[in-house]
């Protein structure tokens, strides 16, 4: 068996034992019952997919996964591909957004070049992880963006990192990424597993005027036509309109649910991956933490279609995993209270009036 199937073989049901000590703990702390919202229902949820009733932190832990795409040839990024080298070394020299954060909240990060166009592994970026799958994706406008066995590849890069993060110590594991034009990639993912249409989805990515958004829309549209008949199953659709980073992500989140690891889902791209995840697995969702409603393109969209409830809603679009370092450290604050708080018992305060 690979380490795919192992790992899908590995996925256990959600510990319902685990959420009812948990819930039950929480109606017992100094505050009116439910009064912390959905800080609770995430408490208990962490406390299920760790099967922990507990909810104990060991630690946080962030990838950054970059590669580059064929896409970008079709002209739907405002920032040339070139960028997509430049930021791996931004990110790993500590900084870019991410590379801040992580240090701000005391989380790992491995940055990780899966596919990268211009190939630096021998003469390696200090702190860059070489997990490269190929010299970036080919152009889907045209072909194919990978083959099924690079589509396995990149995936079992994703179950890799988990399983190393899991291997630290790691509780809690965010996801995010860098690479031209893979916006363009996440919303044809997110068209082909949503059914929501190229004009629903397709945004400004790094910073399109309006006339380069209805260009990457029709781009979108004709790829897809192209493409339909291949636009059945996961892998087919990674295979077809996916990226490296993408599917590295999708593996991510499948390690996750079966290391019991929560996963929380940075923005866009990251929730592209995530929904071609739960294609492989139906049901994961409940395994993972949407941080985020971000502003790119037809997100919030997404995310209803989907059916998840993001944690944050700040208008932010950069990706990186930003949104998932923001909303790890909302989680860890709030399994904090669910710990450190008193009881009504302890506390010597009267409960609730039956």
């Amino acid at each position: 068996m690979g380490l795919f199937d192992e790992t899908l073989s590995a996925i256990a049901p959600l510990d319902q034992t685990a959420a009812r000590v948990a819930a039950t703990r929480l109606d017992r702390l100094t505050k009116p019952p439910g009064s912390l919202g959905y800080l609770e229902e995430m408490v208990v949820r962490y406390a299920a997919i760790r099967g922990d009733g507990d909810a104990c932190f060991g630690g946080g832990a962030l990838a950054v996964f970059v590669a580059d795409h064929g896409i970008a040839e079709e002209g739907v990024s405002a920032f040339p591909q070139a960028v997509t080298l430049e930021m791996l070394r931004n990110i790993a020299a500590g900084g870019a957004a991410i590379s801040v954060l992580a240090r701000r909240f005391g989380y790992r990060l491995a940055v990780v070049d899966a596919g990268v166009k211009i190939d630096t592994s021998s003469s390696p970026f200090a702190g860059v992880t070489y997990r490269r799958i190929g010299a970036g994706t080919a152009n889907f406008a045209r072909e194919a963006a990978m083959s099924r066995a690079q589509v396995r590849r990149a995936l079992e890069t994703g179950i890799e990192t988990a399983r190393e993060f899991g291997a630290a110590g790691a509780t809690l594991i965010g996801i995010g990424e860098m690479g031209i034009a893979n916006s363009t990639s996440a919303a044809a993912i997110l068209c082909a597993t949503t059914g929501l249409s190229p004009a629903e989805l397709a945004g400004r990515g790094t910073g399109l005027d309006d006339a380069g958004v209805r260009r990457k829309v029709a781009i979108l549209e004709r790829a897809l036509e192209r493409h339909r008949a291949s636009l059945t199953d996961a892998e087919s659709i990674l295979s077809t309109v996916g990226g490296f980073e993408v599917a590295a992500m999708a593996g991510v989140c499948l390690a996750g649910a079966a290391l019991r690891i929560p996963v929380v889902v940075d923005g866009f791209i990251a929730t592209a991956a995530a929904a071609a995840a739960e294609r492989l697995f139906p049901g994961l969702f409940d395994y993972l933490f949407f941080a985020h409603r971000s502003a790119e393109g037809g997100h919030a969209r997404a995310l209803e279609r989907m059916g998840v409830r993001p944690i944050l809603d700040l208008a932010m679009r950069l990706g990186e995993g930003t949104g998932a370092a923001l909303a790890m450290n909302l989680l860890e604050a709030a399994l904090e209270t669910y710990r450190s708080m008193a009881t009504f018992e302890s506390a010597g305060v009267s409960g609730k009036v039956r």
